[in-house]
């Protein structure tokens, strides 16, 4: 399941450095995180729906390998993104 756009909007400036920071780390782990929040909703009503499921977790490895990258560059960014998003690790 995609965001709507202004949902997306809305996570890209919580979640931006600096005006117009739509690529960073942070951003980009927002953004996947409220995609995988969607898809989780999804599948409490949608067990069955395997093709979904794969895309589910491609998109969770590639928040992992965000989070592994910030953890590996600053510690404390990666730590405050970790609380802010209340993501196990």
């Amino acid at each position: 399941m995609s965001i709507e756009a202004g949902r997306k909007a809305e996570v890209i400036q919580a979640n931006a450095n600096k005006k117009g920071d739509t690529g960073s780390p942070e951003v980009q782990v927002a953004i996947l995180s409220e995609r995988i929040t969607n898809l989780t909703e999804h599948f409490k009503t949608h067990v069955k729906d395997n093709h979904s499921r794969r895309g589910l977790l491609k998109l969770v490895s590639t928040r992992r390998q965000l989070l592994d990258y910030l953890k590996r560059v600053d510690e404390g960014r990666y730590k405050a993104v970790i609380e802010k998003h209340g993501i196990r690790r």
